[in-house]
């Protein structure tokens, strides 16, 4: 009776804590709670970090970080690498070009060993439908004058037609004010090739005598009559030839031996 009465006031007290606990509970704000998982994570993140790093020291996955800054290293470096390559490459670009330019004026000057010639380079050029003049990086310190032929490796490129004392405007035998007396190489028969409109590679051959023959892919060469060119500089070959009903109106397409949209070198005949 004794045991059984005690066991009830135990149940009693424990009761009567619960009640007293939940009602604490019930009256404490929800904000202090979020201040004591503050403070309690405070006090445990440096030891939970202390063991994840020790976790990855044992598991050599502390290297991942490592890896990632050396990554970045070699990156840094080869792109370095690239760079040089590069401007290596351009430098070998800019001395292969050198090393053409200086054969095609070798070349040149071989060619016409028997003129005394000027090298120069084309430094501007006005290519229109009414206009085909070039101008060349040499003028009158270096002995060029009004009317002297300029040649290039291929062929005849035109005549002076201007100067200044370190420059010259050339007006080229594809410019539509242009006329080259000329001569089939074969036949030697004479013709008139001009400047036309419709073409940057090509001329018209007219005043044509009735008794030639024009046959596509015959040479055309400078006759040496009219005062101006020499006799005998390539100009071009035929490569169409214009029959009319009227023979005297017939006439031939030219293509250049020159190529004036890449001439970048040219020699002028000192006369």
């Amino acid at each position: 009776m004794y045991k059984n009465s005690k066991t009830n006031i135990f149940g009693i007290i424990i009761t009567i804590v619960l009640l007293i606990i939940l009602v604490f509970l019930s009256n404490i704000k929800i904000e202090k709670f979020s201040y004591i998982g503050n403070a309690v994570n405070s006090l445990v993140m440096p030891i939970q970090n202390g063991l994840t790093y020790l976790k990855n020291k044992i598991s050599g996955n502390n290297t991942f970080f490592t890896d990632i800054s050396n990554l970045k290293q070699e990156n840094k470096a080869l792109e370095e690498k690239n760079s040089q390559l590069e401007e290596s490459l351009r430098e070998l670009e800019m001395l292969r070009a050198e090393n053409e330019t200086l054969k095609e004026e070798l070349n040149l000057a071989e060619k016409y060993s028997e003129y005394k010639i000027v090298p120069a380079y084309v430094i501007d050029r006005d290519i229109s439908n009414y206009s085909s003049d070039i101008v060349i990086n040499a003028g009158k310190k270096d002995g060029i004058n009004v009317n002297m032929t300029v040649i290039a490796d291929k062929g005849l490129v035109g005549h002076v037609i201007s100067v200044t004392d370190s420059t010259a405007k050339i007006q080229t035998i594809v410019d539509p004010a242009s006329s080259v007396s000329c001569s089939l190489t074969n036949s030697k028969d004479g013709i008139i090739a001009k400047g036309t409109l419709e073409g940057k590679s090509e001329i018209k051959a007219t005043y044509i005598p009735t008794e030639c023959e024009l046959v596509e892919n015959d040479s055309i060469e400078t006759s040496g009559l009219g005062g101006i060119y020499p006799k005998g500089i390539y100009v071009g070959t035929i490569k169409k030839v214009v029959n009319k009903n009227n023979i005297t109106d017939r006439y031939a397409l030219i293509e250049t031996a020159v190529d004036f949209s890449k001439l970048d070198t040219v020699l002028v005949i000192i006369q």
